[in-house]
């Protein structure tokens, strides 16, 4: 008995595998839709590229400036609160 349980298991397993296989094949995107969102990234925008570089290098800077003070910054008061 618990040999036709196994087999009736695996088969389960892997139809519904099968099954999900299927499904993922059917959403997935051909090439020629893939190279078409790849070519319109925003990374892809030489424009958008360097401002995306200097906004990084703008946080990286606060970062830089925020572990180099001994200060809780996040605990200070704006002076306009006060």
């Amino acid at each position: 008995m618990s040999g036709v349980r196994t087999i009736l298991s695996s088969i389960a397993m892997v139809t519904f595998l099968g099954v999900g296989f299927g499904a993922w094949s059917v959403i997935a995107p051909g090439e020629e839709r893939r190279k078409e969102l790849l070519k319109n990234l925003p990374e892809s925008n030489p424009v958008r590229m360097e401002e995306t570089r200097r906004r990084n290098a703008l946080v990286m800077q606060a970062l830089k400036e925020a572990a180099e003070t001994n200060d809780n910054i996040a605990r200070e008061m704006p002076a306009t609160w006060k």
